[in-house]
């Protein structure tokens, strides 16, 4: 794990904690390397609600509701998974990753083509990146700028209200 990416972590495993977010991961190009990563940080059993890696285009329209005829390497797609991860594990941001991660261009896409997706109650959207190096890089940078935009969209959720399955209060399971 690079400092940055620790770094990262910690920031996000501190904004899980302090506002009570619920957080979740769905992933084809990375093929689990965030989950890992993310289940890395501090007291995620707390909040990393998981993820799933879907590579198969029918497992990534079936459990994660994309359109049929969307193209993986693209920013619908990475919108696309990212609603779905959200919706499946009932939680408050998700990210997703989709690409080419090389060596070879794949689907008329040119290998470092990334796109990340996220998703909140408020909406959802993407952020395209042209990465360089080999696989191996082209993953742990993806992974890296995942985090990172779980970090960023942390930052503008306010603290979460009543947790779905909760304990009640005791003023309202007195009423």
């Amino acid at each position: 794990m690079s400092a940055s990416e620790d770094t990262d972590l910690e920031r996000l495993s501190e904004l899980a904690r302090d506002r009570g977010l619920r957080m979740c991961v769905a992933e084809s190009l990375t093929s689990g390397g965030l989950a890992s990563t993310v289940g890395a940080g501090e007291n995620a059993s707390e909040w990393f609600a998981g993820g799933i890696v879907a590579y198969f285009t029918e497992v990534k329209e079936r459990v994660l509701g994309l359109t049929p005829g969307t193209d993986p390497t693209s920013a619908e797609c990475a919108e696309q998974l990212a609603t779905g991860a959200l919706r499946l594990f009932d939680a408050d941001i998700a990210v997703s990753t989709t690409g080419v991660g090389g060596p070879d261009p794949q689907g008329g896409h040119p290998p470092g083509t990334v796109y990340l997706g996220w998703a909140t109650a408020e909406g959802a959207g993407h952020r395209r990146l042209a990465l360089t190096g080999g696989p191996e890089e082209v993953l742990d940078a993806s992974v890296d700028a995942a985090v990172r935009l779980l970090a960023f969209h942390a930052e503008g959720l306010r603290p979460a209200g009543p947790r779905r399955g909760a304990e009640q209060s005791e003023d309202s399971a007195s009423q």
